[in-house]
């Protein structure tokens, strides 16, 4: 498998820059059986049936872009990409020298942090005041937009880049496909007898780090924090016995849930993963994806193309930029269902986990 096997046409004009008016207002494609519906956000609980389980990510955007100055006065923009403790976190840095070992960064509001040292492509940060981090960019932190949004953050981004029931703090991403989830979507699911469950798992910066590899099995995943409790596993065993679908909403529900079933049967998980999962990988427990449209090349379109077959879903997007679809992460959404194995293109013994 080659990163060139996933790559699509993509005009930039599609690439959604706002949030449609309304969390629910997007469009939604649904793929079945190789046919292609059009359909809104709104008609969504329509393709649900009663005993299906619903699996979210709860996690909770935290506002980790910071803007700063060295000694010398020369700007740094700093992306937090994950919290290790109360006073400290590893970071992307963006300055035009970067800072050396030992040297402190000022922020806003006299806030300092200090560079402590360099793990990989990321800068240990240590808080210098007497304040936690987490207070730090809850009073001077901005909204972590991805790159491909090209405008500063605004307040209501606060909002809308946030699901309704995010409530761990700790991703610096979110999960997209859960924005187009509104409180009345969630009690009417329930109305419907549909069961809603919840993993963990907090989104990094790596998300959006490309490929820089062509053979796929040389790329190193990035690793993220994921916590699927024994309640969740629980909910996903009794929907499989009633014969029900376990749906992820989102590809990061999709990592939380295959990582917890690494063993052939979902199991509680705390801790990180690195799971890649590309065609050839036999999924264990999701049945039905819903997603946003994701990047050419990026692990993310890799996923799902691995769920519901390649030639699938790379026509399915072809069609979206047809039919103007709206992409990313404030964009419109699809929904897809489980191809059986062969349909992938590859067999099960390709796969290297």
């Amino acid at each position: 498998m080659q990163r060139s096997d996933f790559s699509y046409v993509l005009p930039p004009h599609l690439i959604a820059q706002f949030p449609s008016k309304l969390r629910r207002g997007s469009r939604l494609l649904n793929v079945r059986a190789g046919q292609l519906q059009n359909l809104q956000f709104a008609d969504f609980p329509q393709l649900l049936r009663k005993g299906d389980l619903l699996v979210f990510n709860d996690t909770r955007v935290i506002p980790a872009r910071l803007w700063g100055h060295k000694s010398t006065g020369g700007r740094v923009e700093i992306l937090v990409e994950r919290i290790l403790n109360e006073r400290c976190c590893l970071a992307q840095l963006r300055a035009s020298r970067l800072p050396k070992i030992g040297m402190e960064i000022g922020l806003d509001q006299g806030f300092r942090v200090q560079v402590v040292q360099k793990k990989g492509a990321f800068f240990e940060l240590s808080v210098v005041n007497s304040v936690s981090l987490l207070e730090i960019l809850d009073r001077v932190g901005h909204v972590p937009l991805p790159p491909y949004v090209q405008r500063p953050d605004q307040g209501w981004d606060q909002e809308r880049y946030q699901t309704v029931y995010a409530c761990h703090p700790g991703a610096v991403a979110a999960p997209t496909a859960g924005l187009h989830f509104d409180e009345e979507m969630m009690c009417q699911l329930q109305s419907l007898g549909v069961e809603l469950g919840f993993v963990t798992l907090h989104v990094g910066a790596g998300t959006f780090s490309p490929i820089r590899v062509e053979a796929l099995e040389q790329h190193e995943m990035h690793a993220e924090y994921v916590k699927v409790s024994g309640e969740l596993c629980q909910q996903v065993k009794a929907t499989q016995e009633r014969g029900g679908r376990v749906i992820a909403v989102g590809t990061t529900s999709v990592r939380a849930l295959e990582s917890a079933s690494v063993t052939g049967q979902i199991q509680p998980l705390t801790g990180e993963t690195k799971l890649f999962i590309r065609p050839g990988y036999s999924f264990r427990t999701v049945d039905a994806l819903l997603t946003n449209f994701h990047l050419p090349e990026s692990t993310l379109l890799i996923l799902v193309c691995a769920l519901a077959g390649t030639a699938t879903v790379l026509t399915a997007y072809q069609y979206a930029v047809a039919q103007g679809y709206r992409f990313f992460s404030y964009g419109d959404a699809m929904f897809l269902e489980r191809a059986p194995l062969a349909q992938q293109g590859y067999q099960d013994d390709d796969y290297s986990q």
